[in-house]
């Protein structure tokens, strides 16, 4: 496997969450969420770990962390706009690459943000993502779950909340498990970018699959720019979204404890 080029993570972490007030800020386990992500960074080996909020109250619970936090406007539509801010105001160089570590992934796997930096580095498309195989009907299914599928160079042509592929002729006859041989895959939510695209992303108009999906990546694609698509060597573990996921996290956390 060739070697992991420099990257800097950074990571949006907003106060405002519908779903889960103050989300950066509650407590895995006595540690801030928005900590432990910061944490995940720093173990893949990042040269540079920078907290992009709005609030100063994330910026107090990262004190003594070994990250930066860059103060960003309140009003930004998504988290890549966010961290466009974040990389005009550091100056970052064009070519120096960003991994986009969302602020509700404390249990992100460091070979993940490492091989998504890799990914890019190895292809010429301003964006490079993950994903992994969907083995199970429920998930193709599920509009909560976003599916991709990518062309011969391992480059995304869609993203979306609908099944795909279509397997038409299989599901024809029966939806309840997956046909072998057809490629479905589940999209990670880390992405990594050139610093230089970052900063154009933001000047990018919002486009109407984007807005249909509710998914920003589509705005990449729209626009006619690519995103490299490598699968996970490592399982993502789910994002915390709601009070129910809080819980499951302490509970994996302690059943890991009880195991050491």
């Amino acid at each position: 496997m060739s070697t992991v080029p420099p990257f800097i993570v950074a990571i949006p972490a907003r106060y405002g969450s519908t779903r889960l007030p103050a989300k950066p800020l509650r407590a895995i386990a006595g540690v801030p969420m928005v900590a432990r992500v910061a944490q995940r960074a720093l173990q893949a080996g990042a040269a540079q770990v920078v907290v992009a909020t709005d609030d100063a109250r994330i910026a107090e619970a990262l004190a003594g962390q070994g990250v930066e936090v860059c103060m960003t406007r309140a009003d930004h539509a998504s988290g890549s706009d966010r961290l466009a801010e974040c990389a005009a105001r550091y100056g970052w160089a064009d070519d120096a690459i960003v991994v986009n570590l969302q602020g509700d992934e404390p249990f992100a796997p460091a070979a993940g943000i490492r091989e998504v930096a890799r990914a890019l580095a190895e292809d010429e498309a301003p964006v490079a993502t993950l994903a992994t195989p969907i083995a199970e009907a429920h998930e193709l299914f599920d509009p909560n779950v976003v599916k991709l599928v990518r062309d011969a160079r391992g480059r995304a042509l869609y993203f979306s909340r609908a099944p795909l592929p279509w397997a038409r002729d299989a599901f024809a006859a029966e939806r309840g498990r997956l046909p072998e041989g057809v490629p479905f895959l589940r999209h990670i939510g880390i992405y990594a970018y050139r610093a230089g695209f970052l900063k154009r992303y933001a000047t990018l108009a919002r486009t109407p699959l984007e807005q249909a999906e509710s998914l920003e990546q589509l705005r990449v694609l729209e626009h006619g720019h690519a995103i490299a698509v490598r699968l996970t060597p490592e399982p993502f573990p789910p994002g915390i979204d709601t009070e129910a996921d809080l819980a499951r996290a302490e509970r994996w956390l302690g059943a890991a404890s009880s195991e050491d």
